[in-house]
């Protein structure tokens, strides 16, 4: 296995404080030997998708997420429910990626961290129905919810909990097996 193969890391969040950006920290700090994390922060530089613009030249943005995701060997996903629903900006995010075939076949999972007695369900029913468009391969087993409460987030924004961290560990294990 190569030393470098990476793990892309994606944030449904902009909020820096978020509880999905902590795991998304955790997981960088946990991720196995033979892998790197590669945090992707260009969301919020991403242009409003329209179909039109789907084509050469791409903007420079769109063009940096393409490239980030053909370049992992898997996708972590980690992203909050808003207004019952995935956010919009993380949505304009997978919708860039359908046009693309970087992420088709692609070991690709997500960890829900949400603490509410919904669990954000619709979000990720929603973030299933656009991977299956995408092509990506959903690895179920590395797909969880572990809920994370503010109180197991230290000051450097990551969280501290040992079950929660056991938790992220079973799903990097998973989702590490998928990758061939």
């Amino acid at each position: 296995m190569d030393a470098t193969q990476k793990i892309l890391l994606l944030c449904g969040s902009l909020r820096a404080g978020s509880s999905n950006s902590a795991l998304l920290r955790t997981t960088r700090a946990l991720t196995p030997p033979g892998f790197v994390a590669d945090d992707y922060d260009g969301m919020a530089k991403l242009p409003h998708f329209n179909p039109d613009d789907d084509q050469d030249p791409l903007p420079v943005s769109v063009v940096d997420l393409r490239a980030r995701i053909a370049s992992a060997a898997a996708i972590l996903i980690c992203t909050p429910e808003y207004a019952g629903a995935l956010p919009g900006s993380f949505k304009n995010l997978l919708d860039w990626t359908v046009g693309g075939i970087e992420i088709g076949d692609k070991p690709t999972a997500w960890i829900n961290v949400s603490p509410s007695t919904t669990k954000a369900a619709d979000a990720h029913d929603s973030l299933r129905k656009v991977l299956r468009y995408t092509g990506a391969m959903i690895v179920e087993e590395a797909c969880m919810h572990i809920p994370v409460h503010r109180s197991t987030i230290n000051d450097q924004g990551v969280v501290t909990d040992d079950q929660i961290r056991a938790g992220v560990l079973k799903s990097l294990a998973a989702l590490t097996a998928a990758v061939s």
